[in-house]
């Protein structure tokens, strides 16, 4: 049978599907803050533990590689970049900018579906705060959760879209730093800020909902930089 040249410019379905689902999972990795800035990825590990050949991960890869998310050195080994101190500055006032604006969007545009996700998601991340033995990596993922439910209220999946870009860098560096100081948890500051925020959108207050986002991304990464691990 002759095939259109077009259908051999096709790659088949559950390879495509591999590379997608490889790409969530190390995406995840590096949102969650598992993988830390200056950090080397094995291809064959990832593939390993990902349970896929190692083609699906070198795809993956290389779209995380065009994101700006990893990057090849020289000598060919995969990484995470490192990040200075002024990038992460830059990269905390665009996050303050674009996800401030997702927030007050969400505050127009919310429905009640957002708003009991937004509630849940704010409840557990309280909770695991009062823990007298904190689960750091699920306040971490709760963390995320609460964000992206805020984010997801402003009905914009382009927003959305460009958020979790950000999160990508920024990931690696704001997370990583919440796992291994358990202080900012129970300090409580993530906590009040959003219930800050909660209470905007809820009460459709755009102004309250961006300054709450602002103040929680901005509290962070003065802590971050107050520590001094990022390079000058």
């Amino acid at each position: 049978m002759n095939l259109p040249a077009a259908l051999n410019l096709v790659e088949p379905l559950d390879r495509q599907t591999l590379g997608e689902r490889a790409y969530a999972k190390l995406a995840d990795l590096l949102i969650s803050g598992r993988l830390a800035p200056g950090e080397k990825l094995s291809l064959r590990a990832a593939a390993d533990v990902l349970g896929v050949s190692i083609m699906p991960v070198r795809e993956a890869v290389s779209r995380l590689v065009a994101d700006k998310a990893l990057e090849v050195t020289p000598n060919r080994a995969v990484r995470v970049p490192p990040m200075s101190a002024a990038q992460f500055r830059d990269l905390t006032k665009v996050r303050i900018a674009i996800e401030g604006h997702a927030a007050a969007q969400a505050a127009l545009h919310r429905d009640k579906g957002d708003l009991l996700s937004i509630a849940s998601a704010e409840k557990s991340m309280q909770l695991e705060s009062l823990s007298s033995a904190p689960d750091l990596p699920r306040a971490v993922e709760l963390n995320k959760t609460f964000h992206f439910s805020v984010y997801e209220a402003a009905h914009s999946p382009i927003l959305v879209e460009i958020i979790r870009a950000l999160w990508l860098k920024a990931g690696p560096v704001i997370n990583l730093d919440l796992r291994a100081n358990p202080e900012r948890l129970a300090k409580g500051d993530a906590i009040r800020f959003h219930a800050d925020v909660r209470r905007a959108i809820a009460s459709g207050n755009a102004a309250a909902a961006l300054k709450g986002i602002e103040a929680d991304i901005g509290g962070a990464a003065d802590f971050i930089l107050s520590r001094g691990g990022l390079a000058d």
